[in-house]
């Protein structure tokens, strides 16, 4: 599949710098795995802790492993000895458990906090508030294995681009207000949001990270 490394140029050149791309491989074969590799390629998005560390097991260990599915608390310790980000930290007790589990490893975990700005009821997220809750926590300077960089969300599936527009405007405001929690283990540095059909409207609203399968891969 030549076309892999063609649609990573592609995609890179659309970015302009101005956002990093991650390659969606969830429910790739490691073979398409091994060749987005040999194409150069090192950052790679998964959904599921499973799928992920089967991967890890037999590929490269410089890749950048990032978790961006939903995450149960149980699951966190099959990941945390490798896992370069976990984008989708929706509650305090999942931080704990990413915290304790990095501690055993001798890590810090890079965390994002995940924002509900969509529609659709099926998305996970935190609220404005909840997560300003997290970021206000007494408890949270007592974490020192991770380190929340930024925010992290999923605009509605829509064909309205203005409706998607607002959405991460809206994101990419709340990760500016958040800017003045920014201490010890706290640093607003990366905001995720855009995926296939959206990211280049998320990257025109201050994107960093963008997550990208079927426009590299093709349709699942």
């Amino acid at each position: 599949m030549p076309e892999i490394a063609q649609n990573i140029k592609q995609i890179e050149d659309q970015l302009q710098q101005k956002a990093r791309l991650i390659a969606v491989t969830k429910t790739k074969p490691t073979e398409v795995l091994e060749e987005t590799y040999q194409a150069g390629f090192r950052r790679f998005g998964e959904n599921k802790v499973q799928e992920m560390t089967a991967k890890y097991e037999v590929l490269p260990k410089d890749i950048e492993w990032h978790m961006i599915g939903h995450l149960q608390s149980n699951k966190v310790k099959y990941m945390a000895p490798y896992v370069s980000m976990i984008h989708s930290v929706d509650n305090f007790k999942l931080l704990k458990e990413i915290n304790k589990e990095a501690a055993k490893n001798n890590r810090i975990i890079d965390c994002l906090l995940q924002i509900f700005i969509a529609e659709e009821e099926t998305k996970f997220g935190l609220s404005d508030e909840e997560a300003k809750e997290i970021l206000e926590s007494d408890d949270l300077v007592s974490l020192n294995n991770i380190r929340i960089v930024g925010l992290m969300g999923m605009a509605s599936n829509s064909d309205n681009q203005e409706k998607v527009r607002l959405e991460f405007r809206h994101l990419k405001t709340l990760f500016d207000s958040f800017k003045t929690y920014e201490k010890g283990n706290v640093e607003m540095r990366e905001l995720s949001m855009g995926m296939s059909g959206d990211f280049l409207l998320a990257v025109e609203e201050g994107s960093t990270l963008v997550r990208v399968g079927s426009a590299i891969f093709g349709a699942r």
